[in-house]
């Protein structure tokens, strides 16, 4: 693992983190949290230390297990906090490929954390908590290797107070005690930092089948009708995605819908997060149901290596909208991707896919450019192939991580064909490439109005 070059001050390439142990208590009335972590690693270049991102928090203590499980012979060790990182030292040089374990007790108010994408991290909602920490916002709650390629197991364990319902993976528990609720979960699936999540709120808790996975819905009690009727396409949506991407890719899938209005939606491991303002009751933004599931395939099981290849995500679930409108009796995607190439076309040429830059990472046209290139691909090889390249790219990467040329190679090898020429103008040039005519007799190719086919911009209106 190399450091990032769009968040070079993230993550420490020394080593790699296998699972958090995180218990943390939370009291709401005064958002102070106590925690503590235990980090399971393993150095991967012979090093006297290792750093952590961490942000907002104090930590109070670290300690190795005794029998030196950190190169010492256990008990307290020492460590430095500046106001980004928490640096460890071992008690001796440890050798590539040596395991560790830490025990770092840290506390605080927790608050979102100032970046150049907005205020990331644990945040307070009216009455109650998020954490929305894409790419950079995990160390406002936890120290972590905070860099996307280092997928890690997790446990939690949240006490917070009676009343509230929390969701942060697979539950495993929940108990009462003095006047204090506790909540366990695991995630066995690798995870990043910035997609693990604890949300806070006095929520309804129910069940759904979605197509034969097990779903959850968290939700105010009073948005009842509103989460029923913009949920009930989510069914068909799973099957529909199954089919088009492989296998749902993790245990379960659970949807919070918070009290407060969220500027977006947002994708956590086997979680989607919406704001009470984007479930109106009447399924006006449907797309973003669509989009954040379609995260759990392309974005949380297959991850970006590296966030220049954010495209990987955030275009694989744009286009996914696209196929549930044409799978669920919208426009087709062909009538989709006509507007949006010619709304693109009227924008400036100053975008590269493959390396966007930090400051452009999330900018619209890295979704819709990202879409219209998988367009184009499925237009070039024909629908079977497309498929199976979209299926053979998430059983191949599923539970890792993958770079832009991962899928170049994968497309072609699938495909059978040379696709140099074609990726290459996709993704490397900053000029929009015109869209491939449809084969003779293609089904399913509906011609539509600009206005009709676009939609609004997902960053404004809300989709990670």
């Amino acid at each position: 693992m190399s450091p990032d070059d769009y968040t070079p001050h993230s993550g420490d390439r020394r080593y790699r983190v296998e699972h958090y142990d995180l218990t943390i208590d939370y009291r709401l009335s005064t958002n102070r949290l106590d925690a503590v972590a235990v980090v399971r690693g393993r150095v991967v270049e012979p090093t006297k230390s290792v750093s952590f991102d961490l942000v907002g928090l104090r930590a109070t203590k670290v300690q190795a297990p005794r029998g030196g499980g950190a190169g010492g012979k256990g008990g307290r060790i020492g460590f430095t906090q500046t106001d980004r990182k928490l640096k460890v030292a071992f008690g001796r040089e440890l050798a590539a490929g040596d395991p560790f374990e830490l025990t770092i007790a840290y506390g605080g108010a927790p608050r979102p954390r100032r970046t150049r994408w907005g205020t990331l991290g644990w945040e307070e909602l009216e009455d109650g908590a998020i954490v929305a920490s894409q790419p950079i916002g995990a160390p406002s709650w936890f120290p972590c290797n905070d860099h996307p390629s280092d997928k890690a197991t997790y446990r939690f364990t949240v006490t917070t107070d009676p009343g509230y319902a929390v969701a942060a993976a697979e539950p495993v528990s929940s108990t009462t005690k003095g006047g204090r609720t506790t909540w366990v979960f695991e995630r066995s699936a690798p995870t990043p930092t910035y997609l693990a999540t604890v949300q806070i709120g006095k929520y309804v808790v129910r069940g759904m089948d979605l197509a034969g996975v097990e779903g959850q819905v968290l939700h105010p009690a009073a948005l009842a009708g509103r989460v029923d009727a913009d949920l009930a396409p989510l069914p068909r949506m799973m099957a529909v995605f199954t089919e088009a991407f492989g296998d749902y890719p993790l245990p379960s899938y659970r949807l919070v819908v918070t009290a407060d209005d969220l500027e977006i939606p947002l994708e956590a491991q086997g979680m989607g997060v919406f704001g009470a303002n984007h479930i109106d009751g009447r399924g006006s933004l449907e797309r973003l149901i669509a989009h954040e599931l379609a995260h759990q395939w392309f974005g949380n099981s297959v991850g970006v290596a590296r966030w220049r290849d954010i495209w990987l995500n955030e275009g694989f679930a744009c286009y996914a909208e696209w196929i549930w409108s044409e799978r669920s009796g919208g426009h087709t995607a062909h009538a989709k991707a006509l507007g949006h190439w010619a709304a693109l076309a009227a924008e400036p040429q100053d975008l590269v896919l493959s390396d966007p830059g930090p400051e452009l990472m999330f900018d619209d046209r890295v979704y819709k450019r990202g879409a219209l290139l998988l367009h184009a691909l499925r237009l070039t090889v024909g629908d079977d192939v497309f498929f199976r390249i979209l299926r053979t790219w998430t059983a191949r990467f599923g539970g890792g991580t993958a770079a832009t040329e991962d899928f170049r190679v994968l497309a072609a090898s699938v495909a059978g064909r040379r696709l140099e020429a074609f990726f290459d103008a996709w993704l490397d040039s900053p000029a929009l490439p015109a869209l491939p005519e449809p084969p003779e007799g293609a089904a399913g190719i509906e011609p539509a109005p600009v206005t009709q086919a676009l939609n609004v911009n997902p960053r404004a209106a809300g989709a990670d």
